[in-house]
């Protein structure tokens, strides 16, 4: 009985030790962190399309209802990222009212792409 019992514990901690060994590849397993690109960061390959999935629900079309700034155009967004408040805004910086409203906080690379454009002039390329 007692040599039953030890060979019953012997298998049971053979068949936890070896379920536990990992052969997988790493880089599977634990893929890389994709690192924010912000080259390129031109008004109609990344700019306004970020600004039409999160903000010209509010900010567009012929009822901007967010107090009237729209941001569908470039002309539109020139004039918000000119005065900082568009990065202002976004970023939840102190002094500017955090969008967008009743949503959390735009993720760190888009909040990125948008202040590269604004950083590289706010050109209309």
């Amino acid at each position: 009985m007692k040599y039953k019992f030890l060979l019953v514990l012997m298998m049971g901690l053979a068949v936890l030790s070896f379920s536990s060994c990992y052969y997988d590849k790493a880089d599977i397993v634990y893929p890389p962190s994709t690192a924010c690109d912000t080259t390129g960061a031109t008004f109609s390959a990344k700019v306004l399309p970020l600004l039409n999935s999160k903000c010209n629900l509010c900010h567009g079309g012929t009822a901007a209802a967010g107090a009237g700034i729209k941001l569908d155009t470039y002309a539109a967004v020139k004039i918000q990222a000119g005065n900082g408040k568009l990065v202002g805004s976004i970023a939840h910086t102190a002094g500017f009212k955090p969008m967008p409203q009743g949503t959390p906080q735009l993720p760190a690379c888009e909040i990125a792409v948008i202040k590269a454009w604004v950083n590289a002039g706010a050109l209309n390329n």
